[in-house]
């Protein structure tokens, strides 16, 4: 028989506890094994038995979550989900988690329409079936960027790639482990790397706290992607949380649509969604990256890349959170390299400023 993924949910609100253990218990493949109001009776509960998976408020009494999960990292690692409204600060704080060692962040189901709260109902329950394989990395130390210049500072002669009729353009899709695989990989980037367009799975607002802390820490800008935004060098875009994001080309340029639609492959955003616009409408001039992520979003939308002769980049196991999106993409044939986070830079810069 499977061993369930067993949880302890963490939150200082008995609605949410409930609510929370509610939607985790109606997944076969796990059990609340335990709820607490606040880090101090979760320490309790941990002392008889250890959980697989915490899901964890950012904002309780005697000890805040971000307190409690930088103990718990330094102590006793254990796969972590943040759980967290939408207001603003909470983001911020949630998005801060991650870079302490969170795997996932989910936002507090809350009562509303019937659609909405079987799409948290799955996204809850596959954040904490993905936490529950991910492995806990080393949190890679923040590297110092120099401050963003203006074109007033340094104006660039015309590069190759400005003079050619289409631009290349690069796509990512990443999941879980994603927000600190995509903070590693875009801190690697000049100014002028080319324009990128970017799906994270990650719940609606936290998309926009998390393109401003990756603008502040980058030297490419980073910004959360409205509709018709222009895909331009030196700059990128992430999808917002709760809609699909497509790449599109209007003559030499490119640009972006936002739209609402199904879950595709279990998500909105889906990298399959992206993935597929650019191998129709980039084609050769893209390059495509996965990175760690459980599930198989992308692996499909990639293969659909390389047959319309883009250039394929699959992350490796060994650097992955979680190996699940890279595989699948792997498995169908789909990546044309699998590199470690630290190569995958290197490999898009020097395919991207090829004729």
């Amino acid at each position: 028989m499977k061993k369930k993924i067993r949880v302890l949910v963490v939150d200082d609100s008995a609605l949410v506890r409930q609510t929370i253990s509610g939607i985790l218990a109606s997944d076969p493949d796990i059990e609340v094994m335990a709820t607490a109001g606040d880090p101090f009776a979760a320490a309790r509960k941990m002392r008889d038995e250890v959980p697989d998976v915490i899901t964890l408020d950012v904002e309780m009494p005697r000890m805040d979550g971000i307190t409690f999960l930088q103990k718990l990292m330094a102590q006793h690692p254990i796969p972590v989900v943040i759980c967290s409204s939408l207001a603003g600060e909470q983001s911020a704080t949630a998005l801060k988690a991650l870079e302490y060692g969170a795997v996932e962040i989910i936002q507090k189901p809350v009562v509303g329409t019937k659609k909405f709260l079987e799409e948290s109902s799955i996204r809850i329950c596959d954040c904490v079936k993905s936490a529950a394989l991910s492995r806990i990395k080393k949190i890679l130390a923040l590297r110092k960027v120099e401050p963003k210049l203006n074109a007033d500072a340094v104006l660039a002669g015309p590069t190759r790639a400005m003079l050619e009729t289409t631009e290349k353009v690069v796509v990512l899709g990443a999941s879980t482990g994603g927000t600190e695989a995509l903070r590693v990989f875009l801190q690697q980037l000049p100014m002028d790397a080319p324009g990128m367009v970017i799906v994270q799975h990650m719940p609606e607002n936290f998309t926009r706290a998390f393109a401003i802390r990756l603008n502040d820490i980058c030297r490419v800008s980073v910004k959360e992607a409205e509709n018709n935004d222009p895909v331009l060098r030196g700059q990128v875009l992430i999808a917002p949380g709760n809609d699909h994001l497509l790449l599109k080309r209007s003559g030499a340029r490119y640009y972006v649509e936002v739209k609402t639609g199904p879950l595709v492959s279990r998500h909105r955003p889906s990298v399959d969604v992206l993935f597929r616009s650019a191998a129709r409408y980039a084609g050769k001039n893209a390059v495509g990256v996965i990175m760690t992520g459980m599930g198989d979003d992308g692996a499909k939308g990639m293969m659909e890349m390389k047959q319309a002769g883009a250039f394929t980049i699959a992350q490796d196991e060994a650097s992955c959170v979680v190996f699940g999106m890279p595989n699948e993409a792997i498995k169908l044939g789909a990546a044309d390299r699998v590199l470690s986070l630290e190569q995958i830079s290197g490999m898009v810069l020097m395919e991207c400023n090829k004729r």
